[in-house]
């Protein structure tokens, strides 16, 4: 291979992943659950050399895995409560999943219809990005 991806500093587990997801549907999901104690993130930044390296290291590791990578799926996690977090802790942040289909190893033509049911998964093989940085505070306002 001529120009290897480097491995992106920003890889979680998926069970991180999971776990920030889970965490984003109990706590955030109602607006009713009472004030937070800090502010909370309201956006993330990642720079383009960052989002650009892992576009690389999806598109190469999934294709070693025999998917045709995509896109990305943006997802939204809240940090646990505990001290190995630091200042994240029980705060939003935004993770990422590539996105992508199967490809077919035989050549056989399929029909439009069959191809069409084969919508684009989450590509469970890549692990997903995150820590991108917050903007608060002061909050952003879009």
């Amino acid at each position: 291979m001529k120009n290897p991806p480097a491995q992106p500093s920003q890889l979680i587990t998926k069970e991180f992943a999971r776990q920030l997801n889970s965490n984003y549907n109990n706590k955030r999901a109602s607006l009713v659950a009472g004030k937070e104690e800090k502010e909370d993130a309201n956006a993330i930044w990642y720079s383009l050399e960052e989002l650009e390296n892992y576009i690389h290291y999806i598109k190469t590791n999934g294709a070693k895995d025999g998917y045709n990578v995509d896109g990305i799926r943006f997802y939204f996690g809240v940090y646990p409560d505990d001290e190995k977090h630091g200042e994240k802790a029980g705060l939003t942040t935004l993770f990422l999943v590539p996105t992508g289909k199967k490809t077919e190893n035989n050549t056989q033509v399929q029909s439009f219809a069959l191809m069409k049911e084969a919508a684009s998964s989450d590509i469970e093989s890549l692990d997903p990005m995150n820590y991108g940085n917050i903007g608060r505070p002061p909050s952003l306002i879009y």
